[in-house]
Order: structure tokens, then C-alpha cells, then sequence
């Protein structure tokens, strides 16, 4: 049998999703966050269809050179930096710009020979992940300005806090942010798309949108639709079969969901090593022809069931949707303990991915 199993990726979404990101910030330049494989949702052909955007922000080198070769024209900006000096070659080779981070890493520059580099300085403003704290900042600024393999120095941090509406650390980490004002750089950069969406204190030169393109919301509580989103991956299968069983008798691994009553109990051809997750409870709904139907036992490698009480007339072949159009990714993280961005980035090889523009 050939799996049936595949992600339908909606370009058009995507690049509305980035229209939205626009018109929260007028007045700012947006580098899509793409890193992950694009969110898991295809890092080269999610940047082609942002070409609007006006740079791309990845993890690694080895991301960042995979646009390259592509032919993504725009600035590259390396999240995490550089660890070693010999990376700096590969960072001039493939202009990239790097975010320092890290007292060592102004080192390197200073200890390198080469052309002279855009880069990023990242403030800890109240993350405590990376970044140089800000009574730090004036002087490693000053060391970078006055190094030859610096060309021009962008500001930038990270909100921790944003996705909580209700939590007033984000507007700490401003006024923190915003201390460091009159520092000459050439443009800041703070919010993520929380920020973006929930937080007008944090526009400034550049906007960092990430989940928000992929169409899920940045917000806890919230799904992606209250935000003008738009999904962006529709994780799809089907029926593969449709058995009948009698009350009390269990189903799946375990025993653990037990019919109340005869009934028909249907099988979709998907399962944890496609991505979906296993933590999810029985009551958790997909889409079957369009209806939302519950998932009962636990979820197999390769299988899921299905209670078909509410759909007497399903047949092998019919599709499900396990998230996307219709069913929010949210919604399927939230039943599994997680966040849509962990399932987004979880989907695996053995599935097929579809490119539509509609």
C-alpha cells in the first residue's frame, strides 16, 4: 500500500500571513524567522514564497548556505551566531550576519583577518538565554565599532514573556531595551511575533515574525484565526479501514478506551512516526469528510482509531485531517501537552509534502 499520508502546504496562507505581519508593523522591516526547516514546513520553499520579506533569520551556517544555493537573494541573519573562528569564513563566503551574543565570539572577530561584517548585538533584556546584559552592552558595542572586521551594528533582543497578554515582563524588557536608546547602532530589533501582535511597545526598526507565518497564534489560549492567521500545513490522511466491534471490547495498545456500545471503530494510516503525536487522549478530534470526530485508544506508529458512531456511512478511503483547514494546530497541541510549534516542526520524512498556491 502506498501511504496516503501528506502535508499540504498553502503558499498563499504563508504570504498573507506575512501581509498581517505587515500591517502590524508599518513602520518596520520584517525578517521571517524560517530556521527548523522552515517551522518544519520546508525551509527553502517557504523563503521563496516570503520573497516580500526583507530578510531571513535561521539557526545555523548550514541552514543559511542551504538558502544560499538556493538562490535566496536576501540578507541571512545567523541567530546563534558563530562558535569557532574557522566559521567565519563560510559567514564571509555566503554574506551572512552574524548575531554576537557572547564576549568570545568579539574575540574572534578581533583575533580574524577578513572583509568587514554586518552584525547583530544581542541584549539580554530579561530571557537569561543569550545575550550580553545590558550595562554590558555599551562597552562590547564599542569594541565592535572600533573592530576592522565590523561594518555596521544592528541592537536586538528577545521577548520571553510576550505570549502571555497578561504578563507585564514584556514591558520590563522594553524599558530595558529602550535604556539603551542612545547607543549608535544603525537599527533595533525586539519584537517576535507576539510582540508584533500583542505588544506596540516593542515595534522598532526591524520585526522578527516567526509561528504567526505558519498561521498558528503566538498566544497561549488563542488560535491563529483570532489573529487574522491563516494555517499554513494541512497534516492529511485516510480511512484504511472500517471494523465493527462490540461493547466492552478495547481498542489499541493497552486496552486503555473500551467500546461503551456496538459500534465502528475506523483506522487512519498515521501515527507517531509520521509526526503526529502520541500523549494525545482519547477525544481528541480530527476531521473526517469534514466532520470532527473523536480519536479513541492510543495513537501507534503507523495507526490511529476513530469512534464512527457519528459517521455510520465512512469508508476506507475517505480523508481525515489530523490539523490545519478547519482544525487548529492549537487546539491538537493543546491535547497533547505541547505547543503547535513542536508538532509543526515534528512531522516526518515518511510524509509527503504538497506545494499549493490556493
Amino acid at each position: 500500500m502506498t501511504r496516503a499520508t501528506r502535508a499540504t502546504i498553502n503558499l498563499r496562507a504563508l504570504q498573507h500571513n506575512l501581509t498581517v505581519a505587515r500591517r502590524h508593523a508599518p513602520g518596520s522591516q520584517l525578517m521571517a524567522i524560517i530556521k527548523a526547516n522552515g517551522y518544519g514546513h520546508g525551509m527553502v520553499e517557504v523563503a521563496q514564497a516570503l520573497d516580500d520579506a526583507d530578510a531571513f533569520g535561521v539557526a545555523s551556517i548550514d541552514e543559511a548556505i542551504t538558502l544560499r544555493e538556493a538562490g535566496i537573494p536576501q540578507s541571512i541573519v545567523l541567530l546563534e551566531g558563530f562558535v569557532q573562528a574557522g566559521e567565519l569564513r563560510l559567514i564571509d563566503g555566503y554574506q551572512l550576519q552574524p548575531v554576537i551574543h557572547h564576549p568570545q565570539q568579539i574575540v574572534m572577530l578581533e583575533q580574524s583577518p577578513g572583509p568587514a561584517l554586518d552584525v547583530w548585538l544581542k541584549v539580554d533584556t530579561g530571557m537569561h538565554r543569550l545575550g550580553i546584559a545590558p550595562q554590558e552592552t555599551p562597552a562590547m558595542l564599542t569594541r565592535l565599532l572600533n573592530c576592522s572586521r565590523v561594518a555596521s551594528v544592528r541592537l536586538m533582543t528577545h521577548l520571553a514573556n510576550a505570549d502571555d497578554r497578561e504578563d507585564d515582563y514584556t514591558l520590563e524588557q522594553v524599558r530595558r531595551f529602550d535604556g539603551l536608546n542612545e547607543l549608535s547602532v544603525t537599527a533595533r530589533s525586539i519584537a517576535n511575533s507576539a510582540g508584533l501582535l500583542g505588544w506596540p511597545q516593542s515595534e522598532s526598526d526591524w520585526a522578527r515574525p516567526g509561528i504567526m507565518l505558519y498561521g498558528a497564534s503566538p498566544f497561549i489560549n488563542s488560535v491563529g484565526e483570532q489573529q487574522d492567521l491563516q494555517p499554513v500545513m494541512t497534516l492529511r490522511s485516510q480511512l484504511i479501514a472500517v471494523n465493527r466491534h462490540g461493547a466492552g471490547e478495547p481498542v489499541g495498545y493497552g486496552g486503555s478506551w473500551r467500546c461503551p456500545e456496538p459500534m465502528p471503530v475506523g483506522v487512519v494510516a498515521i501515527g507517531y512516526g509520521d509526526g503526529y503525536p502520541r500523549h494525545v487522549p482519547s477525544g481528541t478530534p480530527v476531521l473526517l469528510n469534514g466532520k470532527r470526530v473523536p480519536i479513541v485508544g492510543r495513537v501507534s506508529m503507523d495507526m490511529l482509531c476513530l469512534d464512527l458512531r457519528e459517521c455510520p456511512d465512512a469508508k476506507i478511503g475517505d480523508e481525515v485531517i489530523l490539523w490545519g483547514e478547519g482544525l487548529p494546530v492549537e487546539e491538537i497541541a493543546d491535547a497533547a501537552g505541547t505547543i503547535a510549534y513542536e508538532l509543526l516542526c515534528k512531522v516526518t520524512s515518511r510524509v509527503d509534502f504538497e506545494y499549493v498556491h490556493h
